[in-house]
């Protein structure tokens, strides 16, 4: 019944439409995360960090509550500004760190819960890179699904591993469509596991690119967000497939 929360929709000026995936803390301090490509100035086609064009610091985030009224955030962070800013040149992490930070009000923090509609959780941080055929279940929110809620949660497995485990490629039930970037992903345990950052066409038609959300959570601790907390969810998580393949009408 909160009315900020994973799965919320937000819309960067400048940038797009996308999902946030998770909350996070530092002190008093209280954030949505979202992908840094959400703030993106440039072609839909940019999306290497190192050189897309982004919003800075600062840029204004609106942020859609389930009670119908609007919040205002901000952009604290983003793993773009600090690979341009810092002359990252690793074309892995280039590729692939794709992660931002949305800091609330101190008043809209009041009505945050940071439980994943539909599975619950997140139970904590999934730390190591994932096998290909790990499952995994994520929950988007894009705007063009219209509202239709037995298409925001996703089932699926990872295909392959990016850049050492820096990223990923996902197939899904449902896959994540533009609307649905910056959507987390959880474990079969519950873990925190990903960001959803790209839709990919090649080399695996209607895959998703997946950014490892440990691994961008350590980038961004070297760049001025270390003790950065991810809350678990105040819902048991409960990873049901047979449900979701329900109600997303598969077989």
């Amino acid at each position: 019944r909160a009315a900020l929360h994973p799965g919320v929709v937000t819309d960067t000026a400048g940038g797009g439409t996308c999902t946030a995936n998770f909350v996070f803390t530092q002190g008093n301090r209280v954030f949505l995360g979202q992908a840094a490509h959400c703030a993106g100035t440039g072609e839909a086609t940019e999306t290497d960090g190192c050189s897309s064009a982004t919003g800075p610091l600062g840029t204004t985030v609106a942020i859609q509550g389930s009670d119908g009224r609007d919040r205002r955030g901000a952009m604290v962070y983003s793993s773009w500004v600090a690979m341009q800013a810092d002359g990252e040149t690793d074309p892995d992490v280039c590729a692939y760190n794709d992660f931002a930070l949305v800091e609330l009000s101190t008043g809209d923090a009041a009505d945050v819960n940071p439980s994943v509609p539909f599975f619950g959780g997140p139970t904590g941080l999934h730390e190591g890179v994932l096998r290909a055929g790990t499952p995994v279940l994520g929950y988007g929110n894009s705007t063009t699904r219209h509202g239709v809620e037995a298409l925001r949660p996703k089932a699926g497995s990872i295909v392959a591993a990016n850049g050492g485990g820096i990223g990923y490629e996902v197939y899904t039930v449902s896959p994540g469509i533009p609307g649905d970037s910056g959507s987390g992903y959880l474990t079969q345990n519950g873990e925190a596991v990903g960001v959803l950052s790209t839709l990919n066409l090649a080399p695996l038609p209607v895959s998703n690119g997946m950014t490892n959300l440990a691994k961008a959570l350590s980038y961004a601790a070297d760049h001025g967000f270390a003790d950065l907390e991810l809350e678990p969810g105040t819902e048991s998580f409960t990873p049901n497939p047979a449900a979701l393949l329900s109600r997303t009408g598969q077989e």
